[in-house]
């Protein structure tokens, strides 16, 4: 998969689970107690609740675990662990119940979102809410997991092909990983589409025992988000969405959407490095750009001890992951000046930044878990030419950035189908609060405003800047959530935050 992730980097969070309360203001936590309530027709027909039992795993945090049927249409069945996190209300007096919050992906673990709330959200929703995040199935902390290889090099840094013969060995490297991950990760590929995490979401909102409940997806959260407020309207207290994908959009069509996206956000940073940057070294930033990518396809500049040179491949996953982040321009800009010097060390370490990498070598399962769940998804053109026809497109809306994008074959030899899908419409969730940055590279507005326009109720709230959400970037669309998300206050029409 060449598409960028869909997810809430570190760098965006830098821009800056559930107490069982009552509003009375007793903070004691306690478990949920047992029911047997069937479940809706969409989750399943008889499945008792289950149970969490909280335990303290942090400053303010308690975490547990929830049992969910594996799959739905047979509760009786296997079932799947999904590990929760939740960080409680600093001021249980005047609690309102709990925040479901995701962080994207598809893949991201939502524990890390909810250890980071206090560098996330405001202070009034960290006093309201109990922030709760869940680890989608296969993902994260969650068990089974989506397993299917433990080195990322030999996949995700190999050289892109340029001949023939190098398409043919990437289609066999494909094929590989794809077999890899059935090997290793069997029947569970079959069931961790975005619907079935919806249908977690809402056993998840009945466990905690709230009749209605807030969500905040960003990123890929947003579509997650529209599927669980389509499927469980009813379900539904107040819904954000920051950083929405358009839900109209093939999975072709979004990797045009973010081709042309991540190709506005380099000129961008093209423009900035104009007056600001060290690799130009005086001369145009376009022209040099492109003569360092001329000299990195070369294949001769070292890395680090061990690991591949530096190439496209590192290269263009180092770019995307600078480009949803002005925070990560400097380094960016040190790592391409780095590779003119014959040093692809830096560009190596923001491509492994990207990829998660741990310093021991080894990877949290996030690439593996985005491919199953964008393949359960969407699985798109199922043939190689099919993938292929969208080329053209790509090469028009990214001329610099069109090779990050081509192929993406995974999804053609994925061993399991594609998931049932549905129209995502948000209809009887009431009021939808959707973000969008003017220039998103990831999410680009055109698709967000797409996601306003496709929810019944949804309210667009445009903030103007650079990069991947706008909640952080913008006090006032922090003013415009959070009023809505405390006292469901909705903006009258939509909103442009300057």
């Amino acid at each position: 998969m060449r598409r960028p992730l869909l997810l809430l980097l570190a760098g965006a969070l830098a821009v800056s689970a559930c107490s069982n309360t009552t509003s009375d203001g007793n903070d004691g936590a306690t478990d949920v107690p047992v029911t047997s309530a069937p479940m809706s027709s969409t989750s399943g027909v008889g499945f008792p609740l289950p149970t969490l039992e909280w335990t303290e795993c942090g400053d303010n945090l308690q975490c547990a675990t929830l049992v969910a049927p594996l799959d739905y249409t047979d509760p009786a069945g296997e079932s799947v662990r999904l590990t929760v996190t939740r960080h409680l209300a600093r001021k249980p007096k005047q609690r309102i119940g709990s925040l479901l919050v995701n962080p994207g992906g598809p893949g991201l673990d939502a524990k890390f979102l909810v250890e980071a709330a206090p560098a996330m959200f405001t202070e009034d929703l960290l006093n309201r809410f109990d922030i709760v995040g869940m680890d989608p199935r296969g993902t994260g902390g969650s068990t089974p997991s989506i397993d299917c290889i433990d080195e990322y090099d030999p996949y995700f840094a190999a050289e892109f092909p340029d001949t023939p013969e190098g398409k043919e060995q990437d289609i066999a490297l494909v094929k590989k990983l794809a077999d890899a991950c059935y090997q290793r990760s069997g029947d569970l590929l079959a069931h961790v589409s975005t619907l079935d995490v919806a249908r977690d979401m809402d056993l998840l909102r009945r466990v905690l025992g709230e009749d209605r409940i807030s969500y905040f997806g960003f990123s890929y959260g947003s579509e997650l988000g529209a599927a669980w407020v389509t499927m469980f309207p009813s379900s539904v207290r107040a819904a954000v969405f920051d950083g929405a994908v358009d839900p109209t959009a093939s999975g072709m069509q979004e990797s045009i959407d973010q081709a042309r996206g991540f190709e506005s956000a380099l000129t961008s940073f093209l423009e900035f490095c104009s007056e600001k940057c060290s690799f130009p070294a005086g001369r145009d930033p376009g022209s040099a750009f492109d003569e360092i990518i001329s000299l990195i396809d070369r294949g001769e500049i070292p890395t680090s001890a061990g690991r591949p040179s530096l190439n496209l491949s590192i290269t263009y996953s180092a770019i995307a992951n600078a480009l949803y982040s002005e925070m990560l321009w400097p380094q960016l800009d040190g790592a391409l000046d780095a590779a003119e010097d014959g040093d692809g060390g830096p560009m190596l370490s923001l491509y492994d930044d990207y990829y998660r990498r741990r310093q021991d070598g080894t990877y949290p399962n996030l690439i593996e878990a985005f491919i199953a769940i964008s393949c359960a998804d969407d699985r798109g053109p199922t043939t190689v030419e099919g993938v292929d026809a969208y080329y053209d497109e790509i090469l028009a809306a990214a001329p610099r950035l069109a090779p990050a994008f081509r192929g993406g074959y995974a999804c053609v030899f994925w061993p399991v189908p594609s998931a049932p899908t549905i129209e995502l419409t948000g209809r009887g969730a009431g009021p939808i609060l959707v973000i969008g940055t003017t220039n998103d590279p990831a999410t680009p507005l055109a698709g967000t405003q797409k996601m306003a326009d496709t929810m019944e109720g949804g309210v667009l709230i445009t903030v103007a800047g650079e990069g991947h959400l706008g909640y952080r970037q913008s006090k006032c669309a922090r003013e415009l959530v959070d009023d809505y998300l405390v006292d469901g206050k909705v903006p009258s029409a939509d909103v442009t935050c300057d």
